[in-house]
């Protein structure tokens, strides 16, 4: 029988066997990575929620939090969510030790807010496919080389500080599906290398300063589903090859930009569209006749453009959220494939030439309504019988009407944070309950006696020669 005795080992070796069994049956991961991730964690100044609290030496960094490891337990996924709202976020700056996870396919680190640093550090993922870096403090420009990591299938720097302009090397990451690049600083034309990503599916490229018309190459996009250039500076129109994506495109949004000329015939053949924004250009003539097919849409903004009568009757099965605001229509009425809608919870028809006695709309749900906006029409009567069968309003606006009630009467439920009557004939006290809105405007109106306790600045009540008291100027003594 043999024995220990038999094979002298010092006891040290022995020991030292023994504690690196045990290290490696604790901590699989390999050592790179964990020395990678620590170091990561090393590069976080503050972590207020511990998002990184189970991140240990020594410890099996494939159990981390928002680690995954894949074969011989290397990682191949980091994904770290924060809630700005919990205080859920990391303050630091991205570390160039990540470059020792070799084997990362899959990186997203989203909502930290404070997480700084530039996008260069991704070249050193050789196998990357998924990159989501968004709402964070990235900064400087995207690298002109991101087209050399060619396995990408997702990509977005959404809501960053990147500036400069969009690489032209884009267009060879063909297997692109997801290109998210919004809510930045970016500038310059949309790169026509972008004809050559046939497999996108979403393309977002909103909030930021991109000039330019809008490219001609949508026929090489054929599986483009989402569309979204809004609040930037193209000019121009609507590119005749977007209508390749008549049977797909399921948003297309353009608002907020200085886009001009006759809104084009062809978006009517886009049956699949639940979304279209065209708000804030410079659109004239008339709604084309073809909007009649957009039976689908739930989503529909006009707004802030110089569009004219007649607006054509549309049949849609259900409209969620409907902007016409601020053009040249005299619509004298609201309109009945509107008024029928069994989901509508927004609707904006400032300035549409609107006649109607607000008493004798009967909308066929009020129950989901967030926003109403009826300014500046030639509306009488009064919002009482609507607004007291609402549950659900945040925002009624219906300055410059000829709205005669009295205001006591209203119901301000507790979700309404924004209210605006000014320039009407309201009359009557103002009630508390005012006090639980954000946003309040009741001047030049016939509103009369003292004012409640309230937050609210004197514009708010200007015009109404009956009200006093704080802020407005004291109530006289009998």
């Amino acid at each position: 029988m043999l024995s220990f005795s038999q094979f002298p080992i010092p006891l040290f070796f022995f020991l030292s066997i023994l504690l690196t069994l045990q290290h490696h049956c604790l901590a699989n991961c390999h050592v790179d990575d964990e020395a990678g991730l620590l170091g990561f964690k090393s590069g976080i100044k503050s972590d207020p929620s511990g998002l990184l609290s189970t991140w240990k030496a020594g410890t099996d960094c494939c159990k981390w939090s928002g680690i995954s490891c894949g074969e011989n337990n290397r990682v191949t996924g980091l994904s770290i969510g924060g809630q700005p709202d919990k205080n859920q976020i990391l303050s630091g700056t991205i570390s160039p030790s990540l470059s020792k996870l070799k084997m990362l396919t899959s990186i997203s680190l989203t909502n930290l807010k404070n997480l700084a640093g530039t996008p260069n550090f991704l070249f050193s993922f050789p196998n990357i496919q998924i990159v989501y870096l968004e709402n964070n403090k990235l900064s400087g420009q995207i690298p002109p080389k991101i087209g050399n990591l060619t396995q990408l299938f997702a990509l977005s720097f959404l809501g960053n500080k990147l500036t400069g302009p969009i690489p032209s090397s884009i267009g060879q990451l063909t297997q692109l599906s997801q290109l998210k690049l919004s809510d930045n600083l970016l500038t310059g034309t949309i790169p026509n290398t972008f004809n050559k990503l046939k497999s996108l599916s979403y393309l977002s490229l909103e909030k930021n300063q991109l000039s330019g018309s809008i490219p001609n190459f949508f026929n090489s996009l054929s599986n483009l589903r989402i569309l979204t250039l809004s609040h930037n500076k193209f000019t121009g129109n609507i590119p005749s090859s977007i209508t390749a994506l008549a049977p797909i495109l399921r948003f297309l949004e353009v608002g907020h930009n200085y886009l001009s000329g006759k809104i084009p015939d062809f978006l009517g053949k886009f049956r699949a569209l639940d979304t279209l924004d065209l708000s804030y250009n410079r659109f004239s003539g008339t709604v084309p006749k073809t909007f009649a097919n957009l039976t689908k849409i739930f989503n529909l903004d006009l707004s802030h453009n110089l569009l004219v009568d007649p607006f054509p009757t549309l049949f849609v099965k259900g409209i969620e959220s409907l902007d016409l605001s601020y053009n040249n229509f005299h619509l004298n009425t609201i309109p009945s494939w509107v008024t029928s809608s069994p989901i509508i919870y927004s609707l904006k028809l400032a300035k549409c030439g609107i006649k109607i006695k607000l008493d004798d709309w009967n909308p066929k749900t009020t129950y989901f309504y967030d926003y109403i906006d009826l300014s500046d029409n030639e509306i009488t009567g009064s919002p009482i019988g609507l607004l007291n069968k609402t549950d659900l309003l945040i925002g009624f606006y219906a300055a410059g009407n000829k709205l005669k009630f009295d205001l006591e009467k209203m119901k301000i439920v507790k979700t309404l944070k924004e209210l605006d009557l000014s320039r009407n004939m309201v009359y009557g006290k103002v009630p508390k309950e005012i006090n639980g809105l954000n946003k309040l405007n009741l001047s030049s109106n016939h509103l009369s006696g003292q004012l409640p306790p309230t937050k609210f600045k004197a514009n708010s009540f200007a015009g109404n020669k009956g009200l006093c008291g704080s802020p407005l100027p004291p109530c006289k003594k009998a």
